[in-house]
């Protein structure tokens, strides 16, 4: 079969489109043909090794997986003895986010990172969509947020803010999106009721106060944002900050909480992966979330894939078409 491989970090054009065994699934696993998978921010820091301490799970020296990318959809060829919720013809999108493999033309992946694609759609709306939904998900379930409530969601274009506007239009929140005023229809769509376009304003400079305010690209920061928090309100951020100042934040802010008018971060950790996909599964079905596609490329094409991403212009996901396989 054929697959992308990168054997040291480094940028994009590292990576080479080549033929290797065709894996063979474990007994909790199943075996995927792969008709769709995507590249996002997750692809393009792990293959560079960003930051640097990511190495830790990734490989210090080099790459153990040697085969990129977190999405994929496609259908199960083979199941283990010990699988009992897929069965070999199965169409089945899914995500791993300590790599899944999926940017070549079959991956092994283990049978809860997997699910049954939803009725009506294709391989190529069902791939995109679970890294951002399960980004955006993990961060919003750590504030109590209630119908009516305010946030505000900075990068409402990309795949975690796209996400991130469905997800709280879902939970009757009133969403007001940061993004360039080109996409506001599209934003509109999603269920934001307010737009900010950030080539003309400084969201930070915002008259209105939120409950939560969602940075899903990491352009901002606590102290810049503190000042559009209701009191107790929560500042959230997808990125590590400024000299990783969203990992030590959150410890430091309840201890000073009169200072900040009860105003705090928080830095989760993404956790219950198949509850992700579970969740976008269940909100696909009844109308609620849908995958931003911004462009297709095919897999040959992956490296042109990776340097758009890496722009940070996206709206939503890139997608990769799988050809036949050999």
């Amino acid at each position: 079969m054929r697959a992308v491989i990168y054997t040291h970090y480094g940028p994009p054009d590292i990576l080479e489109l080549r033929e290797v065994e065709k894996p063979v699934p474990n007994d909790n696993e199943v075996l995927i043909r792969v008709h769709a998978t995507t590249v996002n921010r997750t692809d393009c820091a792990t293959i560079r090794a960003i930051p640097f301490f990511a190495r830790v799970v990734t490989g210090l020296f080099r790459p153990k997986k040697q085969t990129p990318g977190t999405e994929f959809a496609g259908e199960v060829e083979a199941t283990g003895k010990a699988v009992s919720t897929l069965k070999v013809g199965d169409r089945v999108f899914g995500f791993d986010d300590q790599g899944a493999r999926s940017h070549a033309q079959y991956l092994a992946i283990r049978e809860d990172y997997a699910l049954t694609i939803p009725g009506g759609l294709s391989y190529e709306q069902a791939a995109p969509g679970s890294e951002g939904a399960h980004y955006a998900y993990n961060f919003i379930n750590k504030v109590d947020l209630e119908p009516g409530q305010m946030v505000l969601v900075n990068g409402a274009t990309g795949a975690i803010g796209s996400a991130a506007v469905q997800l709280l239009k879902s939970m009757n929140v009133n969403v007001t999106a940061v993004c360039a005023g080109e996409n506001f229809e599209l934003i509109k769509s999603l269920g934001a009721s307010r737009l900010i376009d950030y080539t003309k304003d400084d969201f930070t400079e915002d008259n209105k106060k939120y409950d939560c305010v969602f940075d899903t690209v990491g352009k901002s920061s606590f102290f810049k944002c503190k000042k559009l928090l209701k009191p107790g309100g929560v500042y959230l951020s997808s990125d590590l900050g400024y000299l990783a100042q969203n990992i030590y934040l959150p410890l430091i802010t309840p201890l000073i909480k009169p200072m900040l008018g009860n105003r705090k971060t928080v830095f989760p950790v993404p956790v219950d992966l198949r509850g992700s996909l579970l969740l976008v599964r269940r909100l696909r079905e009844e109308g609620k979330f849908r995958a931003v596609i911004d462009k297709t490329y095919p897999l040959e094409e992956i490296v042109e894939a990776y340097q758009y991403v890496e722009k940070g212009h996206k709206k939503g996901n890139v997608v990769i078409t799988v050809g036949e396989n050999q």
